[in-house]
């Protein structure tokens, strides 16, 4: 079945079936309120250009960006300056013999979750010629150490990949997979693909996952791009749609978003999770996710433009506490690929017009630098 939203643009609404993400005995700190205008304004300042084809961005305590060419099989670090410096290492070496770059699949997904020493423990999502998997390494300056493999056979396709990664409030590491092609996946417990992972550093299920010994914290999704928390400890999942409805997801333990047999709203009488939120495909195809205390913001491809999703307390009116979603950015930069909220709570959005689907300019690909108003 396909779900139904009202026409005429993004819509939003409860979620079904589930209580708060606080309330799902993760470890998720004590709720703290956000709240939100129903409308903002942004800056924009451009800080980098001349990527190829970036697809994921950590940024780091000490200003810097951790980003990964997806098809070059590469990372780069970006300065608070703009300046950008390739990482060298026997990671990075190896990161060119292991990645098999294929449609939407390559080096994508990219996390810091820890430091060993001096360095940063960083967790990176790959395609290789057999599967997708999450990979580990210490950076140290700008050299990256070597890769140990901590989670393997996620099921790789030229498209629906997943690919990214967040380290939750709990310190445990989410990872988003695709179906990769096959819709049955999603719905099948026994597979990786087509969910939200959630594991330790060094790749087991973590403790208090729906499955003891499984890391699959939710199921029934197409192709998560994007992962968030609010402060209350709610979390947020944006997902490509088919042909009809792109979604916003409040991710609860355990639960189950409905794909292939639900696309957008209307599967909450039969046992899945609504979205909070739906676009049509053209208007969003949502990739990156951000959360600040004021709002979820999403990253556009097909739709080119950054959506901005208010955040209110979730005791308000509805049960997630989510506003209207309204438009940034609209057709202004292109494709946009990923957004992350900077140390100093500026938004670092990077656009995608040099993946092979859109019309790339002089200075593409670039990172904007976002100071919300």
């Amino acid at each position: 079945m396909l779900g139904s939203a009202p026409a005429g643009g993004p819509t939003s609404g409860p979620t079904s079936g589930a209580t708060g993400g606080a309330a799902d005995g993760s470890g998720l700190p004590a709720p703290v309120q956000p709240s939100g205008p129903a409308t903002v304004e942004v800056d924009v300042a451009t800080l980098a250009t001349g990527l190829d084809v970036p697809w994921g961005i950590a940024p780091l305590d000490d200003g810097r960006s951790l980003v990964t060419m997806r098809d070059e099989a590469r990372l780069v670090l970006v300065d608070a300056d703009g300046t950008v410096t390739p990482v060298t290492g026997p990671g990075a070496r190896g990161l060119t013999d292991v990645v098999a770059p294929q449609g939407e699949g390559g080096l994508l997904g990219v996390a810091v979750f820890g430091r060993t020493g001096g360095g940063l423990d960083v967790a990176l999502y790959a395609t290789t010629s057999r599967d997708n998997r999450v990979l580990r390494a210490t950076l140290t300056g700008d050299a990256l150490g070597p890769l140990t493999p901590v989670l393997t056979g996620i099921p790789a396709a030229r498209n629906h990949d997943g690919g990214r990664l967040a380290v939750g409030p709990d310190g445990y590491l989410y990872v988003s997979t695709g179906d990769a092609g096959d819709p049955r996946r999603a719905q099948d417990p026994d597979s990786l693909g087509g969910k939200i992972l959630r594991i330790t550093p060094e790749g087991a299920a973590a403790p208090g996952n729906p499955v003891e010994g499984s890391p699959v914290w939710s199921l029934g999704h197409r192709n998560v791009q994007g992962m968030g928390w609010s402060p209350d400890g709610r979390m947020f999942a944006s997902e490509f749609g088919q042909n009809t409805w792109d979604e916003l997801n409040v991710i609860h333990r355990g639960a189950n978003y409905g794909w292939p047999l639900v696309e957008g709203q209307g599967g909450a009488g039969e046992g899945f999770v609504d979205p909070v939120a739906v676009w049509r495909t053209a208007d969003a195809s949502p990739s990156g996710l951000a959360v600040t205390d004021e709002g979820v913001y999403l990253a556009g491809l097909r739709g080119q433009r950054l959506w901005r999703v208010p955040l209110r307390p979730a005791a308000a009116t509805d049960s997630d506490g989510v506003g209207e979603p309204h438009a940034l950015l609209e057709r202004r930069h292109g494709r946009l690929r990923a957004v992350a909220v900077a140390p100093d709570g500026a938004l670092l959005v990077v656009t995608g017009n040099t993946d092979g689907r859109g019309d790339p300019r002089p200075d593409d690909d670039t990172i904007l630098r976002l100071t919300i108003r």
